[in-house]
């Protein structure tokens, strides 16, 4: 098999529905590109599973799946899955359709193959437009301002899903529930660059948000007093004999 240069990570939790037409359109996209799909099944009550063994089935050189053995958030999927990646950039979409992996592909040709990419951490998605409620819009752009105020994150629209992160620098960041959240100004605390682009946001195709007003209020209002004390306390060193952009 040929060593994967990009890696897509995507978070399944109750997807039915979206998983076989979601890998096609992923496969078809990135057609050309040394690429491996990295599924995590959080602990889905539906029939996710059972599609991403169709799926594994369908794709057995290209897709690898992980089921959670009890359900521990979008988080924990992720590095779950970033244990297995292979690749030197991890693309990261969630499991409803609404990131669109062309942008992928485009991204990919213009700003990383055959570029130097020098200290850049992280390309991070910033919706061209929205699919949701004027109220969610609202809350999103709020909440958007208040982090940027406090963190510096270079990033506009941290709830974009489509994220492009060099493997090594997500590697080094810590682990807690939620840190998807801030994966800019985690990043950026480690020394990388960020970077923001403009990319397609559709509506969802199947099935339900599974996150709330409430639970993200309360949950974030904590994690941001917590990115807040963590991005003054300093990243890792990096030594000058290291093979390392930042050095």
């Amino acid at each position: 098999m040929t060593e994967p240069e990009l890696s897509v990570l995507i978070p399944f939790y109750n997807e039915a529905g979206n998983i076989i037409p979601l890998l096609e359109e992923v496969h078809e996209a990135l057609d050309g590109i040394a690429f491996e799909v990295v599924c995590v099944n959080d602990c889905s009550g539906d029939t996710t599973e059972a599609e991403l063994a169709e799926a594994a089935e369908k794709w057995p050189d290209t897709v690898n799946v992980f089921t959670h053995v009890r359900r521990a958030g979008k988080s924990a999927a992720l590095f779950t899955g970033l244990k297995a990646v292979r690749g030197g950039w991890t693309q990261l979409i969630d499991g409803d359709g609404q990131n669109d992996i062309n942008d992928t592909a485009r991204l990919w040709k213009s700003q990383i193959a055959g570029q130097r990419t020098g200290k850049l951490g992280i390309i991070a998605g910033k919706r061209n437009s929205r699919n949701d409620s004027g109220f969610k819009w609202l809350q999103s752009r709020v909440a958007n301002g208040v982090r940027r105020f406090m963190l510096r994150d270079d990033a506009t629209d941290t709830g974009c899903g489509w994220k492009l992160i060099r493997t090594e620098a997500f590697r080094e960041l810590p682990y807690f529930a939620s840190m998807h959240r801030f994966l800019p100004a985690l990043i950026k605390r480690a020394g990388w660059d960020v970077r923001e682009e403009l990319v397609n946001d559709r509506a969802r195709w199947h099935g339900q948000s599974k996150y709330g007003f409430l639970g993200r209020l309360g949950a974030g209002v904590f994690d941001l007093l917590g990115m807040f004390w963590l991005t003054r306390r300093g990243g890792q060193g990096v030594a000058r004999e290291w093979s390392d952009p930042r050095a």
